[in-house]
């Protein structure tokens, strides 16, 4: 009577272990959330989105790519910043994503760049921990006064002019950078890209 026991136990474990797997949902079954082509027109909304952040930085950085300028700043291992570009609509959308796509094009073709103001916390409180909190060798910590300065930063602003009646919504969007020379405040490049999204009802 003990043995059919011991073999009932784990017979009656495995049974319900099984029905709990069959409950549970497995990675074939259909959640609601799928992947996408990152590259894909996205016409979800009028609002800026990534198709249009993806065809701003490729005009910009093959237009930017294309100045004598650019390419003696690549030669001399010059370096650029990107300030933050001004948002002029009245939607909210991260800037950041336009210049920091862009540098991210530039930099892969030689292009250096350092972090910009608004980043430069994180720098600050890496070089005092290395060098104020007494936990590092002196002869391997990175030097305070160091940091190197850009020589031109990236800047711009986006606009918009919206217009609607009953059955259409039209939005226009203008979206400027430019090249700044840091020290003369020289704008030596600029470009700019126009969008337009129109909603049917």
């Amino acid at each position: 009577m003990k043995s059919c026991r011991t073999l009932l136990i784990p017979a009656l474990l495995t049974l319900s272990l099984s029905a709990c797997l069959s409950n549970s949902p497995t990675t074939g079954e259909k959640s609601g959330v799928s992947y996408g082509d990152s590259k894909a027109v996205e016409t979800v909304t009028t609002d800026l989105g990534s198709t249009d952040i993806q065809m701003t930085a490729e005009k910009m950085t093959e237009s930017m790519l294309q100045t004598p300028l650019l390419q003696g700043i690549i030669r001399e291992r010059g370096l650029l910043m990107a300030s933050p570009v001004a948002n002029k609509t009245s939607e909210y959308f991260d800037t950041k994503l336009i210049t920091d796509t862009i540098l991210t094009q530039l930099q892969k073709n030689g292009v250096r760049y350092v972090i910009a103001g608004d980043e430069m916390q994180n720098q600050v409180d890496e070089l005092r921990r290395q060098n104020q909190t007494g936990l590092y060798d002196k002869k391997s910590t990175a030097k305070v006064g160091k940091m190197k300065g850009a020589e031109y930063r990236i800047d711009g602003s986006v606009s918009s002019i919206v217009k609607r009646n009953a059955s259409m919504k039209d939005v226009y969007y203008k979206i400027n950078l430019r090249l700044v020379e840091i020290e003369s405040g020289i704008v030596e490049w600029s470009d700019e890209k126009e969008i337009r999204k129109t909603l049917t009802r």
